[in-house]
């Protein structure tokens, strides 16, 4: 099986009902999962800590859906290689 990272990172929104941070300088990164469980275990737990602030806010990247190794490469990312 694929390794499927997930990102776990939150802060304080600027509205709860949209998803802008107030201070994006301020992000608390949680850390890199290896498989969405273990992603919404620490993101649970983080979201749990900061339930009394209705601005805190957490969220679960794929980061793993950001790049599909099977399409090819676009002209400005094979510069850096």
């Amino acid at each position: 099986m694929p390794q499927r990272l997930h990102l776990v990172f939150g802060g304080e929104l600027k509205d709860p009902s949209k998803t802008e941070f107030e201070n994006p300088e301020d992000i608390h990164v949680v850390g890199m999962f290896p498989d969405y469980q273990s992603a919404y275990d620490a993101w649970k737990s983080e979201a749990q800590r900061t339930v009394d602030n209705a601005h805190m806010r957490y969220f679960i990247a794929h980061i793993h859906r950001l790049r599909d190794e099977a399409t090819e490469a676009s002209p400005t990312e094979e510069l850096g290689s």
